[in-house]
């Protein structure tokens, strides 16, 4: 699995520390960018490894901005894209476990270091359960139509 990785100016460092983190634990991944900090907009980064998510180029995505929320409302956009902005591990592993999630959203002014790699770490780790969740996933992707 490789996973891509985008970002804004705002959200550049914590996706530089999510890459030494993913380097000293032998996880592949893509960087997307942005690839500086000068100001740049987010929609731009969300948009980007949603398709890439989306397209089947990866299987999952994360990607960062100031408070995740901005950047999770453009890569939202895509259809197909479920992506969860997430500050507790809770969140993340039950967005994966009952809403089969494929992206997801850190804000780096937000969570420190330390909890996002523990999100990450969560969020990855979980699979989906499908069962019960699963037509409630095929609702998100349009598959069978939501009632009135």
């Amino acid at each position: 699995m490789v996973i891509a990785l985008g970002s804004d100016h705002v959200g550049i460092e914590l996706k530089e520390k999510v890459m030494a983190y993913f380097d000293s634990k032998g996880i592949a991944y893509k960087d997307l960018g942005t690839y500086s900090r000068e100001r740049t907009d987010y929609p731009i980064y969300g948009k980007k490894v949603a398709q890439a998510v989306v397209s089947g180029e990866y299987e999952k995505g994360i990607i960062f901005c100031g408070t995740g929320v901005g950047i999770s409302i453009a890569a939202n956009k895509v259809q197909g894209a479920r992506c969860v902005c997430c500050s507790d591990c809770y969140s993340a592993k039950l967005s994966r476990l009952h809403n089969d999630t494929n992206l997801l959203a850190l804000g780096s002014r937000v969570v420190g270091t330390d909890l996002a790699l523990m999100i990450i770490d969560e969020w990855l780790a979980a699979q989906p359960e499908g069962g019960r969740h699963q037509r409630r996933i095929d609702m998100l992707n349009g598959s069978i139509p939501t009632p009135q």
